[in-house]
């Protein structure tokens, strides 16, 4: 039984000391990866460090969900965010869900959010991205 009380939903979220991301980059041409990697996809070297990825970002695309699967809040809004180079898909939070306050170029910054708990209170965090 683990003793932690929350837990990351993803294993490149952070959580301690501040919540951040963590990528995989090649150590041949630095493409970063957030999935487990045999070899690069891009130089086919297989040795990567992992990274910090940069908390704060830029909207690049995104769509407004109005439909999903049975279970899913809609309507949400998943984003593309180019953090300072690395781009990161996640879902906008803490906003509306609309044109009106989600658009292209939009400065947002990193944060979490409680998932879920198990019968023994074990929260699971994932992130999202929130208006800066």
């Amino acid at each position: 039984m683990s003793t932690a009380t929350t837990i990351p939903f993803v294993d490149y979220l952070v959580l301690e000391p501040e919540p951040h991301l963590i990528a995989h980059e090649c150590t041949g041409c630095g493409a970063r990866y957030f999935d487990r990697r045999n070899a690069c996809a891009g130089c086919f070297a297989t040795e990567f460090r992992d990274v910090d990825v940069a908390s704060d970002g830029i909207v690049r695309s995104f769509t407004i969900v109005t439909f999903a699967a049975p279970g899913v809040e809609v309507p949400f809004v998943a984003a593309l965010v180019d953090c300072d180079g690395t781009s990161v898909r996640g879902n906008i939070v803490n906003c509306p869900p609309d044109p009106e306050h989600v658009t292209l170029g939009m400065a947002v910054r990193l944060t979490t959010v409680a998932v879920g708990a198990d019968d023994n209170g074990v929260q699971a965090v994932n992130y999202g991205f929130e208006p800066r």
